[in-house]
Formats: C-alpha cells, sequence, structure tokens
C-alpha cells in the first residue's frame, strides 16, 4: 500500500461524493500527470477502480430506492459489452505486431474529457428539463412522447448509444458516468432523475468490469496502486456525499468543467 495513492484516492472519493463527477475523468488524468502512470496503466487500473466502488451504489439504487431500469441497462449493455470486447481485441492485436497504443488511448482519453466537460455543463439544463417534463399532465405529455425517438427507433438507438460508450470507456476509463446520464437524459427525459442515475451506474457496473478484466489481462492493471486507491476513496465518497447537501454543487461543476476541458486539451494534443 502506498499512502500517498490513498490521499489521493481520498481526495478524488470527495469530489465524486459532493459533485457526482465519475471517478474515471478525475483519477485517470491524476494517475497519469501527477504520478506518471503510462495511460494504459491508469486506464486498466481505474476500470477496475470503478466497478469496484460502483457496485456499492447499484446496491443502494436497486435495494433501497428500486431506482434501476433493468430492461434499459439490457439495451445499453447489448452494445457496449460486445464492443468493449472488440477494443480489447483490437488492442491486443496492436500490442502483439508491436505498435505503440499510448498515443491511441492518450488522445482517446482527451476527447473522452472534453465530452465530459461539455455533459457537466449541459447536464443541468437537461435535468431541469426532464423534471418539468415530469411536471406535466398525462395527456400533454404523451403527447410529447416518452423519448426523443419514436418507439420503433428508441432500443436500436439505445443500443447504439452503449456501443458508442463501450468503445469510449474501454479506450479511456472515462464516460461510463457523465455521458452515460447525459445520454439517458436526452434518450428518454421523462424518467426521472433517480431512476437515470441509478440506471447509468448499474449499466457502468458490467462494462467497466469487462473493460477492467480485459486490461488486466493484458497487463495493464497495477494491483497495489488498486488497493492503495480503494482504501482513500471509499470513506471519501461516504465523506463527500455527506457534504454534497452543503456545498452548492453549482458552483463546483463549472470549475471542474473546465479542469476537464484544459487537461483534454492537453491529452489531445500531446
Amino acid at each position: 500500500m502506498n499512502w500517498i495513492y490513498s490521499v489521493s484516492g481520498f481526495a478524488v472519493g470527495l469530489l465524486v461524493g459532493v459533485t457526482g463527477v465519475g471517478g474515471g475523468s478525475l483519477m485517470t488524468p491524476l494517475l497519469v500527470f501527477l504520478f506518471g502512470f503510462k495511460p494504459s496503466v491508469a486506464v486498466g487500473t481505474d476500470l477496475l477502480y470503478a466497478a469496484i466502488t460502483k457496485t456499492a451504489g447499484v446496491w443502494v439504487h436497486h435495494g433501497k430506492h428500486r431506482s434501476v431500469d433493468w430492461p434499459i441497462v439490457a439495451w445499453l449493455s447489448l452494445g457496449s459489452l460486445p464492443f468493449a470486447v472488440l477494443t480489447l481485441l483490437a488492442i491486443k492485436h496492436f500490442m502483439d505486431i508491436g505498435k505503440e497504443t499510448t498515443g491511441m488511448i492518450t488522445f482517446s482519453l482527451g476527447i473522452a474529457l472534453l465530452l465530459t466537460a461539455t455533459s457537466l455543463l449541459i447536464r443541468s439544463v437537461l435535468l431541469r428539463k426532464s423534471q418539468a417534463l415530469g411536471q406535466l399532465d398525462d395527456d400533454y405529455s404523451n403527447m410529447m412522447n416518452a423519448g426523443r425517438f419514436s418507439p420503433r427507433w428508441q432500443i436500436p438507438v439505445t443500443i447504439l448509444t452503449g456501443a458508442i460508450l463501450g468503445v469510449l470507456v474501454t479506450l479511456s476509463s472515462v464516460g461510463a458516468g457523465a455521458l452515460g446520464t447525459v445520454a439517458l437524459l436526452f434518450l428518454f427525459p421523462r424518467e426521472s432523475t433517480l431512476k437515470i442515475v441509478g440506471t447509468d451506474l448499474a449499466h457502468a457496473i458490467p462494462l467497466t468490469a469487462v473493460a477492467g478484466w480485459g486490461h488486466f489481462m493484458l497487463g495493464n492493471v497495477d494491483l497495489t496502486l488498486l488497493g492503495s486507491l480503494l482504501v482513500g476513496s471509499i470513506p471519501g465518497i461516504w465523506i463527500g456525499s455527506h457534504l454534497s447537501a452543503k456545498i452548492p454543487e453549482y458552483y463546483l461543476r463549472p470549475v471542474l468543467a473546465s479542469v476537464l476541458l484544459l487537461i483534454g486539451l492537453k491529452f489531445v494534443m500531446q
């Protein structure tokens, strides 16, 4: 165990608890820039870290709140899991032929961070629209439709969204949280915020587990680092969750979005 990594895990967990921003968008850049880990190792370790920490969240959402829409989880997974496996096979192929994958992973990480920063800025707008739509009377709500697409296209578009998330998360470890939430808010605007969060969290577990295990088999996971991060982040998330009611997140989100934009640009321009 390394206490410096544990302290960093605590700090990231605290921010995740307060703001709800995915740990990957904060943890992976921290491991690369502050501690000098290879992007592939940072991504692989963070994926397993996410799979473990998100499991507790889903336990609460499903067991206590009943806020997981399992059919939507299944549709997303139908796209994300196969494409996560295909992405891992592509990475393995490049490694086998001796082609460096660091540049590809770094660029993907930068793109994912830029998308996450953008999603943080528009998420509150989508949440307000979703809540307003939920308060409309039933006749008008039915006229507005349950989603952005007709029932015939809603499932295929959800599967396609899962496929995009599968590739992006496997390459960068970023996007399962913030990007998934925004995608679901857009696809299912009449779902409650609690159900959107619970559903996105439930989908993130198999995706990060499959992607993380694949990276582990490729040698891209540092188990000592993983254990140290978990020791710090679990109490950090717990404390941050209790502080979230006292610290207005609308002050923190723009700051975090700006930081992620700068980090994302740095990754893309490397």
